[in-house]
């Protein structure tokens, strides 16, 4: 007998920290300093408010420089870091340093922001909630996945992954470990979460389960 998988979902507050950039320099000791949690937010702001939308957008560093300070090539080079080749939000936080480093460095201008339009970091305050649903196999998984809100769909997809620097989802991280089901857990692993909808990914897990369940039916 496997160890059940609960469910969890999360309620979420987003927290401003005082923290204010308008120029590239400024945004750079910005990103040097504030909390894990706000690099996390600020990267996949978009993924908890915009459930139902695709596909992927700019995270919020890429908009405001593309935006505001007009730096378009650099906002392109941010826009374009692959969140989900990290497994620490450490890493994330790096790449983007290094990045705009770079630009600093070989850059002749300096661009401000007008006022009223600085960059202010924030932070994402997570509290994270057992539900009833505690499932033993594929099949009571498959029925309770349907049924759990996108929240819990989202902190055992994203949040457990990077935020609490976990190496795999939860749900492949159970259907391997407790369940021996690796090549399930591969094929969930594998979607590219960041050009699906939270409806259309928690689809395709679903997908994918009644798949492995009717073969072993046969």
């Amino acid at each position: 007998m496997s160890n059940p998988f609960r469910f969890y979902t999360r309620l979420n507050l987003t927290e401003l920290l005082g923290v204010k950039a308008k120029n590239l320099a400024e945004l750079l000791e910005g990103l040097k300093s504030v909390p894990g949690s706000s690099i996390y937010y600020h990267t996949h702001r978009f993924l908890q408010q915009h459930h139902f939308l695709s596909p992927e957008p700019p995270n919020d560093f890429a908009y405001w420089v593309s935006n505001i300070l007009q730096e378009n090539k650099l906002g392109e080079q941010l826009a374009s870091i692959d969140i989900m080749q990290f497994k620490k939000i450490s890493e994330l936080r790096e790449e983007f340093i290094s990045v705009i480093e770079k630009h600093i460095n070989t850059s002749q201008i300096i661009r401000e922001a007008p006022g009223g339009a600085e960059f202010y970091f924030m932070k994402s305050v997570s509290f994270i909630i057992p539900t009833r649903q505690i499932v033993n196999n594929l099949t009571e998984f498959a029925e309770a996945i349907k049924k759990v809100s996108i929240n819990s769909v989202y902190f055992h997809m994203f949040e457990a992954r990077l935020r609490l620097e976990r190496e795999y989802n939860d749900f492949s991280n159970w259907f391997e470990n407790e369940l021996g089901e690796s090549d399930l857990a591969k094929k969930i692993s594998s979607l590219d979460f960041y050009t699906h909808t939270l409806d259309s990914l928690r689809q395709k897990i679903v997908f994918f389960i009644e798949q492995r369940i009717n073969a072993q039916n046969k």
